[in-house]
């Protein structure tokens, strides 16, 4: 069963006297219990969708259904009702973090918002979520600048879950930590999907990262998916040159891995006009990709790539 749809989705905004296409009609399923990886590069509008699903950003058009309900035009008020069925989990967990409040209070203002009025419910409520994410009794009297990083984190998911959503946004919540601690978060992560049957959308510029944790992964470039496909068809044979090239970025033992993709220049913020917006660092462009946009098309049952040449 879908939870979340999106269709031709588009967040606009403005740098100066350009107008910048940072989500440029997507479209993405996510569905009960399924965890979708979103992978790019910094820049590419990954984090800009996540914001304009949740409706922290508003969407210049396009259609976000969350449980079959259109949210996508929802005034504040009217979002208050479906925010405890999605909630996020940000990157930066010291800055996502009110700094004077107590684990405590972070995790009891979101069920006071929602109208959880008994203050015992709550605190049982808070001490249960707390423990589900490795918390210890007396940290909940303590504030996050007393914690490491990967101890804030675990705050930051327990508030995310504290309401039992169903769809959770996590928006690079491991690339500020450490290796080993990353791996101790993408465990909770997958116990928590288990125990309380969450979806997850889990955004990251990292294939290494998502490859052992997501069931489908999504390549975005520059506002537009251009490849979708299971993790293991994804890793077994990636069609688009792009996400080649993040494969190649992965560590490895296999030297043609490395060698078999490699890109030069950096993600522009600017939509090139007309064509493949890739083609300026793609190493197989050619004429056609100057003046025709490839679209979105299946190549196989778990596979759809936007390349002329796929």
């Amino acid at each position: 069963m879908t939870l979340l749809a999106i269709e031709g989705l588009h967040t606009t905004y403005r740098s100066g006297t350009r107008l910048v296409h940072a989500v440029d009609g997507v479209s993405l399923e996510v569905g009960e219990r399924e965890t979708v990886g979103l992978v790019g590069e910094s820049g590419c509008g990954k984090s800009t969708l996540g914001k304009t699903i949740m409706r922290l950003l508003d969407p210049s058009r396009g259609s976000i259904r969350l449980d079959g309900t259109e949210i996508a035009d929802l005034d504040d008020r009217s979002m208050r009702s479906h925010r405890r069925k999605m909630q996020m989990v940000f990157q930066d967990p010291f800055a996502s973090l009110n700094p004077r409040q107590t684990v405590f209070r972070l995790l009891d203002t979101p069920l006071k918002v929602h109208g959880v009025t008994d203050a015992q419910e709550r605190r049982r409520r808070v001490v249960d979520m707390a423990g589900r994410v490795g918390l210890a009794p007396d940290a909940l009297e303590r504030y996050p600048h007393e914690f490491s990083g990967g101890q804030r984190q675990r705050i930051g998911i327990a508030r995310a879950l504290i309401l039992s959503p169903r769809l959770v946004v996590c928006d690079e919540p491991v690339s500020a930590l450490d290796l080993s601690i990353q791996a101790q978060i993408l465990n909770l992560l997958v116990d928590l999907k288990r125990d309380l049957g969450l979806a997850y959308l889990f955004i990251s510029h990292d294939l290494s990262v998502v490859r052992y944790f997501v069931d489908r992964v999504l390549v975005m470039y520059l506002g537009k998916i251009v490849e979708s496909a299971d993790h293991v068809s994804l890793w077994r044979d990636p069609k688009h040159p792009y996400t080649r090239a993040l494969l190649a970025a992965v560590p490895s033992r296999d030297p043609a891995r490395k060698a078999s993709a490699s890109l030069k220049g950096e993600i522009s913020t600017a939509v090139q006009p007309g064509g493949c917006r890739f083609r300026g660092r793609c190493p197989l462009a050619m004429e056609r990709c100057a003046t025709e946009e490839p679209q979105l098309r299946r190549t196989s049952d778990s596979q759809m790539v936007a390349c002329h040449l796929a």
